[in-house]
């Protein structure tokens, strides 16, 4: 089998020859900048400028020769945009490390610390002295108002935190570069034997929070019901459009598509499943099934945090895998997930804990831990590794040599 092969079978639920491996590969899978330049200087790679690709997390691009170290056999398809030229400039780390940050990002110095504005002026952003990451400060709606429409609220989301810092920059309309986007992804499936994903976001819950705040959202969701449906109802419609137009231009390129709504937290779900089914299923459904009519795709969904309780849900509103699969949560336990969802869903991750094993465990207690989540999850199919997250600032380089180590000895 080629990577493409591997990654195809295990979310068919059929024995690869290998365990497939994700790493670097979407927004929720890869490194963080300070970690990455410790692990090129621990393997003894070339030393090169960290390019800083997520502006959100400071996640690397994970360049090839580490990729390679993993032995990856995923890849995302906005990678082949972070190869261009002319899209990078200059900035630093917080303890000074240079770095290349996308050209859309300009970083002023506020203080002894940074800010971030759109592109009125207005402040949206800022990461206090120190700070590993920028916090969300602008918050569109939360006056409480609605969006009058898709253009209203499309333009809410260009001045967010979230929609500021992605690719290809505020201000830039798709039409203008679909069509050199598409050649890009033509080359690189030609090139790669890797799986590719598709990485589209779709949040519901997520964007809730970031346009109204998190407590006004979440007092919204407990008493005007009819009002949420009205915002969910304009972020579907902006959702699905912008779907049409992205699975239009690369469904042909891409195995998965990447959808993403943090729905758990450490010690339960954020919503009752009751909550979940009568507001967000109906939508997230409408969104994952028109998906794989557009195109040949299997839908992969990011949600962090304990979502046992939303699986059955999850699953008939049409998820074929899950990540990260955070092993540490409140009934996230590998081994009761495996018995009770592992023939309908995949799990993409739950690999290698990153709250406590992978900080702060030593190189064997990493080896164990990592034989034993793939002795769990692994066995026909439904597997992909992948650590439980980002790695962090905090994790040891040796500590992730031995996480590779141990996952390419079970393989």
């Amino acid at each position: 089998m080629n990577s493409r092969d591997r990654v195809l079978a295990a979310l068919a639920h059929e024995q690869p020859d290998q365990v497939p491996i994700s790493f670097g590969d979407h927004r929720s899978g890869g490194i963080t900048a300070l970690a990455y330049v410790r692990l090129r200087d621990y393997l003894g790679l070339p030393q090169k400028p960290v390019r800083v690709y997520d502006f959100m997390q400071m996640l690397a691009v994970v360049d090839e020769d580490v990729l390679q170290f993993f032995g990856t056999d995923s890849v995302a398809l906005d990678r082949a945009f972070a190869e261009q030229d002319g899209i990078w400039h200059e900035w630093e780390l917080s303890d000074g490390t240079p770095c290349l940050i996308p050209a859309w990002i300009q970083p002023e110095r506020k203080g002894d610390g940074w800010l971030l504005r759109d592109l009125s002026g207005r402040p949206i952003a800022r990461n206090p002295a120190g700070a590993p990451y920028f916090d969300h400060i602008y918050f569109p709606l939360a006056d409480a108002r609605l969006p009058k429409d898709k253009a209203a609220l499309a333009d809410l989301l260009a001045a967010s935190m979230e929609g500021g810092f992605s690719a290809p920059g505020p201000g830039v309309t798709a039409a203008q570069t679909v069509a050199g986007d598409v050649e890009i992804a033509r080359r690189l499936r030609a090139r790669s034997e890797r799986a590719i994903i598709g990485v589209f976001g779709g949040s519901l819950l997520e964007l809730g929070n970031h346009l109204f705040r998190h407590d006004n959202f979440y007092m919204m969701l407990a008493s005007e019901p009819e009002k949420v449906h009205a915002v969910l109802r304009c972020l579907t419609d902006h959702h699905l459009q912008e779907l049409e137009q992205f699975l239009r231009h690369f469904g042909p390129y891409i195995d998965m598509i990447l959808f993403g709504d943090d729905l758990g937290m450490q010690r339960g779900p954020l919503l009752s499943p009751r909550m979940y089914r009568e507001l967000f299923k109906p939508y997230h459904q409408e969104m994952w099934q028109r998906a794989k009519e557009l195109a040949q795709v299997k839908v992969l969904l990011h949600s962090c945090g304990s979502i046992r309780a939303y699986l059955p849900d999850l699953i008939e509103a049409g998820v074929d895998a899950i990540n990260p699969v955070q092993i540490s949560a409140q009934g996230m336990d590998a081994t009761a997930l495996k018995r009770d969802f592992g023939d309908r869903i995949t799990f993409w991750g739950g690999g290698c804990d990153t709250q406590q094993v992978l900080p702060f465990g030593t190189p064997d207690e990493i080896r164990q831990h990592v034989r034993q989540q793939v002795e769990i999850l692994a066995p026909d199919g439904g597997f992909v590794f992948s650590q439980v997250h980002n790695i962090q600032d905090d994790v040891p380089p040796e500590n992730i040599v031995a996480m590779v180590e141990a996952v390419h000895a079970c393989r």
